[in-house]
């Protein structure tokens, strides 16, 4: 049976039990802490934008959110069996380095029914899409109405030439929800694309600073 806040496909059941085991999985191995969980809303439209900067942080935040969450995954994921699982569990596939509005599309009717989509604009760094992921998450959010909530993590990697680490410390932060304006063409929608990558930059930066001070 489909549910409005995935996409059509998707196993609502399955998506709730992935979830789930998202929530735990991860213990074990961080110490993690989350800070300001409270500013995630728990209904409606909603576009998080998070920084990315090991693979774990997208398993580690579908678990942390606390409701379903459709991500934007590369297309490169999307084989085999973990492929037939992404698709049931209602994630989208991206391609790189291609236009291609489908993505667009299908996460706006994800938001449309009321359900939440997560972007990484770091996701496919290197490969000249990070503008427009960016872009895209601001478009999302001013066409649907949805809110924008910044989320930024750190400790997920471990840092080149380091050995394997125990347990390292996890912060992941929830900002603000941010409102995109309507309208204003490409200019505004340009605007709206450098003041969530500002927040998100910003967001980044602070956590640094509070971990450097633990």
């Amino acid at each position: 049976m489909s549910s409005p806040d995935l996409p059509p496909g998707a196993w609502p059941w399955l998506h709730d039990l992935a979830r789930w085991l998202a929530s735990w999985l991860f213990r074990p191995f961080f110490r993690l802490r989350v800070h300001h969980r409270g500013r995630i809303p728990r209904s409606g439209p909603v576009v998080v934008v998070a920084n990315h900067s090991a693979f774990v942080d997208g398993p580690l935040l579908f678990g942390l959110l606390g409701r379903r969450a459709v991500f934007w995954v590369k297309q490169e994921m999307f084989s085999g069996v973990v492929g037939r699982g992404l698709l049931r569990i209602g994630q989208l596939p991206v391609r790189r380095g291609e236009a291609d509005r489908r993505p667009l599309t299908a996460a706006l009717d994800v938001l449309r029914g009321g359900g939440l989509v997560g972007v990484f604009p770091e996701g496919t760094r290197g490969s000249g899409d990070v503008a427009a992921a960016q872009h895209g998450a601001a478009w999302l959010a001013r066409t649907s109405g949805a809110a924008v909530l910044p989320v930024a993590s750190r400790g997920t990697r471990r840092p080149d030439g380091a050995r394997r680490r125990w347990r390292p410390r996890v912060d992941v932060v929830v900002g603000e929800p941010l409102t995109v304006p309507s309208g204003g063409g490409r200019s505004g929608l340009a605007a709206a694309t450098e003041t969530l990558r500002a927040e998100l930059a910003g967001m980044v930066r602070e956590l640094d600073e509070i971990r450097s001070k633990a």
